[in-house]
């Protein structure tokens, strides 16, 4: 009997260890908690990992700061983690730690904001939004919009309310803003500063506007939650947001449909944080030794408004009244 017994616990020892060995420790250096896309984006993500069984998570929150993201990376490769998923909270500045990463030949994955030496290290997937396209359509949107409504025979002034200067997504984005500003000749920017992507930083930002600017006719705002933060400075110097100043969000958080139905704000475009769809498949191919090549794969988007309908570069508008209830975040 006893040594029936010492079998037993030794067969589970084994299969213990066989589990642990077999189990895959995936690591998500995420930059912080700036904004409603950036906890949906990191509550997916995390969830789709922890969801799969034999897979472990090591989250780490750089509450905004890329020295903390530096040393979250140096940590995941003293661990021996066996894969990185890396979300920069600037563009440059990665170069050294990313080649440390590709050294120590843990498989690297790139999520939203793709650094700038991503042509120079080596990751096996990459997913991200269209920042260029989000930034055009939402300077589009306000030109059709305002050809709709006949006021593209008078100057409009409008304010660019930046994300985190130097991050992928404001470098994107004001590209393409400024880009589609082009073909709009009538929309005039009379006001361009960052709001760093938070809620009470677009307030400050819109209040500090709403002293300084003569006129302020549309708000472009890189992110829902500065347009969020903007929408009660203006109601606060007594003005009223989606019409005397019309306001056009990024990100397309359900905050953002919530101002849009309840007639204060005009627009959001979207950019899906929901990138555990996309992720598990990959690690699970990958695992099965499928490669993949370095595209940015760009999950699909849409653009939400007050009526639908706006044509802007490869989609049209769709009312958000009726499609708030779907919205997952």
């Amino acid at each position: 009997m006893k040594k029936l017994l010492t079998l037993v616990l030794a067969l589970v020892l084994v299969m213990g260890l066989a589990a642990n060995a077999s189990a895959l420790t995936i690591a998500f250096s995420q930059i912080g908690q700036e904004s409603d896309w950036r906890t949906a984006n990191t509550d997916d993500v995390c969830a789709a990992i922890e969801g799969h069984e034999g897979w472990e998570l090591v989250y780490s929150d750089g509450q905004q700061k890329q020295e903390n993201q530096i040393q979250a990376l140096r940590n995941f490769i003293t661990q021996g983690v066996d894969y990185i998923l890396f979300t920069g909270v600037v563009t440059s500045g990665w170069d050294e730690v990313l080649t440390e990463v590709n050294e120590a030949e843990i498989p690297l994955i790139l999520l939203d904001r793709i650094p700038d030496c991503a042509d120079k290290i080596d990751y096996v997937a990459a997913f991200g939004g269209d920042f260029p396209l989000e930034g055009r359509r939402q300077v589009q949107w306000v030109g059709e919009y305002m050809k709709s409504i006949g006021r593209d025979t008078e100057d409009v002034n409008v304010a660019i309310m930046e994300g985190t200067t130097g991050a992928d997504a404001q470098v994107g984005r004001t590209e393409g803003n400024l880009a589609a500003m082009e073909d709009y000749p009538f929309l005039k920017v009379v006001a361009q500063n960052t709001g760093n992507f938070t809620r009470a930083e677009g307030q400050a930002l819109m209040e500090s506007w709403l002293k300084s600017v003569d006129k302020i006719d549309v708000l472009i705002a890189q992110n829902d939650d500065m347009a969020l933060g903007a929408i009660d400075a203006i109601k606060a110097a007594g003005k009223v947001p989606g019409k005397d100043i019309i306001i056009v969000g990024c990100d397309s958080v359900k905050a953002a449909f919530e101002a849009i139905v309840a007639g204060e704000m005009n627009a959001t475009i979207e950019c899906n944080p929901l990138y555990g769809q996309f992720l598990v498949p990959t690690i699970e191919a990958l695992e099965a030794g499928e490669t993949f090549d370095k595209t940015i794969v760009h999950p699909d988007e849409g653009v939400f408004d007050m009526d639908g309908g706006i044509q802007v570069e490869g989609t049209v508008s769709v009312k958000a009244a009726d499609v708030i209830d779907e919205r997952a975040y």
